[in-house]
């Protein structure tokens, strides 16, 4: 009785985790770590890459981005579609996420930096301060042609 369960839960845990693919799906042999890819970005701009991560946050009124957790703690990398090309499922948060892509840099002038790190905050519901902000700064997002979601 024993070897029969113990089959059974092998055979159970061998299944395939179904997963929800978005565009073309992720590519997995371009599979690089966030981590890797925030220590340099300017060597992976314009270059199709995949990365991976558990999903922390999706965005509320579209769907049009996510981020993903890096490898490395406190980092995240956002992932970006224009409204409606892709829409992420707003139940998505915690589960494993793949994007490839090409990772994009945005520099903001300091006035668009503090613009963007206030709607940040304001959408994380955190307090923000102006002062903090002293220069310009290059955001790094990743504009995904395939996303995969694991179940």
């Amino acid at each position: 009785m024993k070897n029969w369960i113990s089959v059974l839960i092998l055979t159970l845990l061998s299944l395939p985790v179904a997963a929800e693919n978005f565009g073309s799906g992720a590519d997995m042999s371009k599979l690089v770590a966030i981590s890797t890819l925030l220590e340099n970005p300017e060597n992976y701009i314009d270059k199709d890459i995949t990365v991976e991560g558990a999903i922390v946050s999706v965005c509320k009124k579209r769907g049009c981005w996510m981020k993903l957790a890096s490898d490395k703690k406190y980092q995240t990398l956002r992932i970006k579609v224009k409204d409606g090309d892709m829409v992420f499922p707003f139940n998505a948060k915690g589960k494993a996420a793949y994007a490839t892509g090409n990772l994009v840099g945005q520099e903001l002038s300091k006035e668009k930096a503090i613009a963007y790190l206030s709607h940040l905050a304001e959408e994380a519901n955190e307090e923000f301060d102006k002062k903090s902000i002293k220069s310009g700064m290059t955001v790094y997002q990743l504009s995904p042609t395939g996303v995969t979601i694991a179940d």
